[in-house]
């Protein structure tokens, strides 16, 4: 389980200096979905960064599986069971995908294996297999493979920055059902999604709505997607649909 209490966290100095996260308490329960929405700028990211270790709050103390882990650094953070998909995902230079995966698994599995998880996300695994990882993959592409990364990593929790951004329609609704079967089958693992699509939205467990900084609403998705407003979701995947694979 993963436990916020009373945690808070600002950025800047002097006048420029501005609270983001303000007193947060929630709670992730073992094996549960879990979505974060709410309208842009609210807090979102900097609180799955703060999760993730990437961050560290200015006050209040974070728990996972029972321990307290508000000044573990984000490596260790890692080893101990979090896994984090960014936003904008990080390049990693030297690296083809393969061994990216075979990071992420903890072994040095096949590629037919590391081939499986690059299918879950759309790509053809033939294609990107063997290609650096730093240099030859578009915004798009790397986004997807940092997903497939995430999944194969099979983590006690996974949290997953906007995943939708840069993603074409089909792969869209294919995450999804990627998304669905991580669930089923991870036992007692717990996924947490910052995102405004209804589609994820749907999927939820529970719904969790920050709005400057603030959590605005909590509970069970049937208690609180009907309660959202268009400020606070986005209605369908417009941009996928309009526009493809962003960055690809």
């Amino acid at each position: 389980m993963l436990e916020l209490k009373g945690v808070s966290f600002a950025a800047g100095e002097g006048n420029e200096r501005k609270e983001i996260i303000k007193n947060v308490d929630l709670s992730v329960g073992d094996g549960k979905l879990v979505v974060i929405t709410g309208p842009n700028g609210g807090g979102k990211s900097t609180l799955a960064k703060l999760v993730a270790g990437i961050e560290k709050p200015t006050s209040g103390r974070i728990f996972f599986g029972g321990k307290d882990v508000t000044d573990v650094s984000v490596t260790d953070r890692a080893k101990s069971g979090i896994a984090f998909a960014f936003q904008q995902p990080v390049r990693f230079k030297g690296l083809n995908v393969l061994d990216l995966i075979r990071i992420a698994v903890g072994e040095k599995i096949t590629a037919a294996s590391a081939c499986e998880y690059l299918s879950m996300v759309g790509l053809c695994a033939r294609d990107y297999i063997n290609r650096e990882v730093n240099a030859s993959l578009s915004g798009g592409e790397l986004k997807r493979i940092e997903i497939a990364t995430v999944i194969a990593r099979k983590a006690k929790l996974s949290v997953f920055d906007e995943p939708e951004a840069g993603i074409d329609l089909w792969s869209f609704k294919n995450l999804i059902e990627v998304f669905k079967k991580m669930r089923a089958e991870i036992k007692g693992g717990s996924i947490i999604i910052i995102s405004h699509q209804e589609r994820i939205l749907e999927i939820a467990d529970e719904i969790i709505v920050i709005k400057d900084g603030e959590i605005l609403k909590q509970g069970a998705k049937d208690e609180i997607f009907p309660t959202l407003g268009a400020r606070e979701i986005t209605l369908s995947c417009k941009k996928a649909e309009n526009g493809g694979e962003q960055n690809a």
